[in-house]
């Protein structure tokens, strides 16, 4: 439990770089016997690309890493529950073993809404470890959208005080 709370540590600091960017806070990190293979955080609205997810990214880094779209014996470390797009790619990935912090109750492709990642029909079924660190990762992702709603309300507000002033000249 002790390696999975610190690569996860390192995800939320990789959240952290989305997060700086305007983009909603996930990391994530592929390892492989105890090396970072890969990093990713989410990049969808820099790269104006719906697929740049923080594992779609670290997916694409790890292939080119390691010459191989096959991540085999790897285990990828993420702040949130991936999406169906994401779960779909790390069984094609042939990833291991999926960590997750916070669930995802609404996009949720590993238990929450659906559970791809471990469908008996599909050719490949990863070990998942879910809530390590969810705590921290639900609060991050929380405060981000706190945040983003309050300065939408503050321009909406400003807005209006501009509206209301141009009115009465």
């Amino acid at each position: 439990m002790e390696q999975h709370q610190k690569w996860m540590a390192h995800a939320m600091q990789l959240a952290e770089k989305a997060e700086a960017l305007g983009e909603v806070p996930v990391g994530a990190v592929l390892v492989r016997d105890g090396e970072v293979i890969a990093e990713g955080y989410n990049q969808s609205i820099t790269c104006n690309d719906p697929s740049a997810h923080a594992e779609m990214l670290c997916l694409r880094s790890a292939g080119e890493s390691i010459g191989n779209y096959r991540l085999l014996d790897t285990t990828l470390y993420v702040t949130l529950e991936p999406c169906p797009m994401c779960a779909g790619a790390l069984v094609h990935a042939r990833v291991g073993t999926v960590v997750y912090g916070a669930s995802d109750p609404k996009t949720g492709a590993a238990g929450s809404i659906m559970d791809l990642l471990r469908h008996p029909a599909l050719n490949h079924q990863l070990e998942v470890i879910s809530g390590v660190l969810s705590e921290p990762c639900a609060n991050q992702l929380s405060a981000f959208f706190k945040r983003r709603r309050a300065e939408k309300k503050a321009l909406k507000q400003a807005q209006r005080a501009e509206l209301d002033s141009n009115d009465s000249a």
